[in-house]
């Protein structure tokens, strides 16, 4: 450690420590504060917010009346950021998500373009119901969700910093529904699926939801805050193994590279790099969320179901035999285990 690179190495090695420490108090805070407006979704609750510590986008999965929406603005609020909320209907154009330019005249007449920003342009994007926009309504997320700007009559304009969509969707209801091409399911770091709460959680709701007075959430963390903790979790060191622990589990569930021939047959394609990437940051994230300043293969294991399971498809015949995706990935975590 006598050499320049040994000395810097360890001077960055304690800023990150000394970052970590205050970070890990801050989000212990946030946590709390969620968990007084939010109850009986600890797992939903720790998988947006390590999306939103990942600097991704998440996709709710869940039936109606199960929090999905009142979570996001709970996490806008808690988070410190501005958050807008879209309703998305079978008439929604992309002009309503992005915005559009309008022409206004001068009082001496010249006339002239002006943009008039969309609600895309916002920290947190809530898209409500986003399966029941058309497929050309739901690409114009495709560039702000992968390079955080947008393009409007040829001129580019930059997002803010940071910016993360939560999107919901209900599993059952497909009537009047577009679905979300692969192109776009890859954008959403996680899939995170909101299940019924415990009995006890939900005699809470009933207690707490039906009084007069009713819990409001308060801000915890900034934006300027969040962001120095995105790239906290960037820095983190992560061990060989856990590394070699994501190529293989991802790589186990592409049909052309598993080498368990009972998987391969099921899967009619698999994951790419880019769930490698989003493996690689949530188990970092999900460390600093549960107070540890580095990831084990635990955290890959437990993050393979909501990062994988929108990222692959299995064949006609698996689908046929009763398979599902979940399935198909514990299958997968077990050659890894």
């Amino acid at each position: 450690m006598n050499t320049p690179q040994g000395k810097a190495l360890e001077a960055d090695m304690e800023a990150v420590a000394e970052t970590a420490e205050r970070a890990l108090e801050r989000i212990v805070a946030a946590k709390s504060n969620v968990s007084r407006i939010i109850f009986g979704q600890d797992q939903v609750v720790e998988q947006a917010i390590v999306t939103i510590l990942s600097g991704g986008h998440g996709l709710l999965v869940g039936l109606p009346g199960l929090a999905k929406t009142k979570l996001v603005e709970t996490l806008g609020t808690v988070l410190g950021l501005n958050e807008r909320r879209i309703q998305f209907t079978p008439d929604l154009m992309p002009s309503d998500i992005l915005g559009a330019e309008v022409m206004e005249q001068s009082a001496d007449g010249q006339r002239a373009f002006r943009f008039i920003p969309g609600p895309v342009f916002s920290q947190l994007l809530m898209a409500d119901e986003i399966n029941r926009a058309s497929p050309r309504t739901q690409s114009a997320l495709l560039q702000a969700m992968q390079e955080k700007h947008v393009t409007i009559a040829g001129q580019r304009h930059d997002l803010p910093n940071p910016f993360h969509v939560l999107a919901t969707q209900n599993p059952l209801e497909q009537e009047g529904t577009y679905p979300l091409p692969e192109a776009q399911l890859d954008r959403f770091l996680m899939q995170i699926d909101v299940h019924y709460p415990d009995i006890d959680s939900e005699r809470r709701i009933l207690l707490e939801t039906t009084s007069v007075e009713e819990t409001k959430p308060t801000a915890t963390l900034t934006s300027d805050e969040l962001v120095e903790f995105q790239q906290l979790v960037r820095r983190m060191p992560i061990g060989e193994s856990v590394v070699n622990a994501i190529l293989q589990l991802v790589r186990a569930a592409r049909p052309d590279a598993s080498s368990s021939d009972e998987i391969k047959k099921h899967i009619a394609w698999g994951p790419g790099p880019r769930a490698s990437q989003a493996l690689m940051l949530t188990a970092r994230a999900r460390a600093l969320y549960d107070g540890r300043l580095a990831p084990s293969i635990d955290d890959v294991l437990a993050l393979a179901e909501p990062v994988l399971q929108h990222r692959m498809a299995l064949t006609f015949a698996a689908r046929a035999d009763g398979h599902s995706v979940t399935d198909i990935i514990r299958r997968v975590k077990e050659t890894v285990a």
